[in-house]
């Protein structure tokens, strides 16, 4: 075996890519499971939240089925059209998740909640949506939840007595008011009077939550504020409601995404192209290295040879011929290397060396394909004879 040295590419292999990349693939692929899993154990913690049909924990199927036992008919809508055409001033309205609707979307609420002249109950509304539904009510913060007293002469709090509420606080400038169960000296309950219904803000909904009703006075002051009337309308909000006021038109995808993800997009975004320069390597020249083995020349061809026989190209074959002798032969007729391969520069150099003509130089330096092996042999063989015959001219 002989040792040989010869040019060899930087260019990383597949393997050393992989080698390379396996670890940040491991951990992307660490992240997206760990993301799917706490997703999935979230969604089923939360499965059902406020649902009427629900028995999870934070379901509410228990007070559905005590406002049954009380004659009280259970309706659950999910979209905005649903709610408002259900009022009336036999039916009290619970809406789950205010804070879900879109400004459009409360003040249609709003105006049906007037029209209907029933009971409305807000449970947890926010500063984006109590102004609108509660005109003259405003958000205070938020405080603990816990047990607290009633504090105050709504007939529905002073029999329940003391109840788990607390979070959303409110202050209210409506004269004809009823502000109870205060957190630090702030309303969690806030009933204001619309004419000849009512509206009931709650600022934790803990007491409708299967876990949490026979928790102190739950029970009881669920089934009086949303029992006052024969028929209840339970209305869950969703981001997948399409209903809207006329006018309001569709929002993009972007416009839907906060303004905190594009951000963070955008910083991501940087940081990948940084560290695209930074790891951006030149590829070097070619350098020197020795060879685990070496190929004879001769074996090259018969290989090459072997390849174009099998594929058939015989016109691939013969115009590597051609080229290999016309490249030989032009410095021995005082052609330039450049003008080897045109006919016009390399066939008149041939006078008076050549016992054959024009015509047939032309067809064998430069001529048609072989049809077949046999003739490729053939050609062969004269261009090594007219090598030869000028090497020796």
């Amino acid at each position: 075996m002989t040792a040989a040295t010869g040019p060899t590419s930087l260019s990383p292999t597949g393997r050393q890519i992989w080698r390379r990349a396996r670890g940040l693939l491991l951990a992307l692929l660490i992240v997206v499971v760990t993301g799917i899993v706490i997703a999935a154990l979230r969604s089923g913690d939360r499965h059902g939240a406020l649902d009427p049909r629900s028995a999870d924990p934070h379901g509410s199927r228990a007070v559905a089925e005590l406002l049954k036992d009380r004659g009280v008919t259970t309706r659950v809508v999910t979209t905005l059209s649903e709610a408002a055409s259900a009022t009336g001033s036999d039916t009290t309205l619970l809406v789950t998740d205010p804070d879900l609707l879109t400004p459009a979307q409360q003040r249609s609420l709003r105006t049906a909640m007037e029209a209907s002249n029933g009971r409305t109950v807000l449970l947890s509304p926010g500063p984006t949506s109590v102004t609108t539904l509660a005109p003259g009510t405003r958000s205070a913060g938020t405080g603990p939840a816990g047990t607290v007293e009633p504090e105050c002469s709504l007939p529905a709090a002073r029999d329940a007595g003391s109840a788990e509420l607390g979070g959303e606080q409110y202050l209210t400038d409506a004269s004809a008011a009823d502000t109870c169960y205060p957190v630090d000296g702030v309303p969690t309950l806030v009933r204001t009077d619309t004419g000849d219904g009512d509206t009931v803000l709650l600022g934790s909904p803990r007491i409708l939550h299967n876990e949490r009703l026979a928790e102190s006075g739950n029970a009881a002051l669920a089934l009086q504020l949303l029992g006052s009337r024969p028929h209840l309308v339970w209305y869950l909000p969703s981001v997948s409601d399409g209903s809207a006021a006329p006018g309001e038109g569709d929002k993009s995808f972007v416009e839907l995404v906060p303004s905190g993800w594009l951000w963070g997009a955008l910083q991501l975004f940087v940081a990948a192209a940084l560290a695209a320069v930074w790891r951006g390597r030149r590829l070097g020249p070619l350098v020197p290295e020795q060879l685990p083995v070496v190929v004879r020349a001769s074996e090259t061809t018969e290989g090459r040879a072997r390849l174009y026989h099998r594929a058939k190209a015989r016109d691939h074959a013969a115009a590597a011929l051609r080229a290999a002798t016309r490249s030989r032969i032009a410095p021995l007729l005082g052609v330039p290397p450049s003008s080897a391969h045109l006919p016009a520069v390399l066939l008149p150099a041939f006078a008076g060396r050549h016992r054959a003509g024009e015509r047939d130089l032309t067809e064998l330096l430069f001529g048609r394909p072989p049809v077949d092996d046999t003739e490729l042999v053939r050609l062969a063989d004269h261009l090594d004879a007219l090598e030869r015959e000028v090497r020796t001219s």
